[in-house]
């Protein structure tokens, strides 16, 4: 039991340094075009790179989870809304898995 306390405090460290340390160390604004624009899109592909794996798994089978996904991509490039992109994708996934079992 004593080992799941070291682990919980070794990962609030490391969570508070990850967080700390970029306050500390960077005290100047960042001019860097280049450092900015990576800094801008990294929620972004932070957040896409955690959820696309549990869209390929979320349904019982993962080509209709990829077409729920194309669909999603076609209407959000189209700039739907949140709401119309996600009811199309799961219509397009129901109606997939209709018709693949």
């Amino acid at each position: 039991m004593k080992n799941i306390y070291i682990y919980i405090l070794i990962m609030a460290a490391v969570t508070y340094l990850i967080r700390m340390l970029p306050l500390a160390l960077i005290r100047t604004e960042i001019k860097n075009k280049y450092i900015k624009s990576f800094l801008y899109y990294v929620p972004y592909v932070t957040l896409s790179v955690m959820v696309f794996p549990a869209i390929l798994t979320a349904t019982q089978d993962p080509i209709s989870a990829f077409i729920g996904f194309l669909v999603a991509l076609i209407a959000a490039y189209f700039k739907q809304g949140l709401f119309t992109v996600s009811i199309l994708a799961c219509i397009s996934v129901f109606i997939t898995e209709l018709i693949i079992l």
